[in-house]
């Protein structure tokens, strides 16, 4: 795909890889819709980018709203070509101690809300006469089971099992469906101290999103329905 005149929509655009993403998008010529709860982060972004990145306040886990907005916003004249679901969280513990407030909240925006833009989305890639794209990120959380993110590593291989079904449903409507399982990035995910949360061994969120503008502008009959990218090295090299 020549992501130039393009239209994206990138949720969770408001911190971490979602920045990056919609960053890399523009800068190919891409018109980003940014979707985020938090719109005074979203105009800062678009003060940094430019009219290119289009803020929009949303929660992903509503559905009504989701649905209100992408029918008011795209038509005939205005299909997207791209949808990729960044948005996601994780919260963290032992089984036995995890909330049911925290299992529902990770359900409702890894899962559900995935569900809710991708349904909205999708009839409009298929009226699309272009290739279409949908990108979804999962982790390697969604391919190796850990101790104590139980609730995290069953929205992410739900998100792995939704993603190959929608592949083999979308191929011959010309819409790619690709999944991204990426390990530690150099972001605020682990917690809102970037400086105690990160180290430099990390993966950095512009490599990832690099990786991802490949999987974009792959020729139109190939497909890249799975990558998963870890640190070469995944340790902080202050405890070696």
């Amino acid at each position: 795909m020549d992501l130039k005149n393009k239209t994206a929509i990138v949720t969770g655009a408001s911190s971490g890889i979602g920045i990056s993403f919609s960053e890399k998008l523009v800068q190919k010529g891409t018109k980003v819709y940014g979707l985020a709860r938090r719109l005074n982060k979203l105009r800062e972004i678009q003060n940094e980018l430019g009219e290119l990145f289009v803020p929009v306040e949303m929660d992903i886990t509503q559905a009504d709203n989701i649905a209100a907005w992408v029918q008011s916003e795209f038509n005939e004249n205005n299909l997207p070509d791209i949808l990729i679901n960044n948005a996601g969280l994780g919260l963290f513990g032992n089984i036995d101690e995890l909330s049911v407030d925290d299992w529902n909240t990770m359900m409702n925006t890894n899962l559900n809300g995935v569900f809710y833009i991708t349904k909205q989305v999708v009839p409009l890639l298929k009226k699309n006469p272009r290739h279409c794209h949908i990108i979804n990120i999962s982790s390697v959380a969604g391919l190796l089971g850990n101790p104590q993110i139980s609730g995290y590593n069953a929205t992410k291989f739900g998100l792995r099992g939704f993603s190959e079904a929608l592949f083999k449903e979308l191929r011959y409507d010309k819409i790619k469906v690709s999944t991204m399982f990426p390990g530690s990035i150099a972001t605020h995910f682990f917690g809102d101290d970037k400086e105690s949360s990160t180290h430099p061994n990390m993966m950095q969120p512009g490599d990832v999103a690099n990786t991802l503008i490949h999987l974009l502008e792959t020729p139109d009959n190939l497909l890249i329905n799975e990558i998963t990218l870890r640190p070469l090295n995944p340790k902080n090299p202050d405890d070696q």
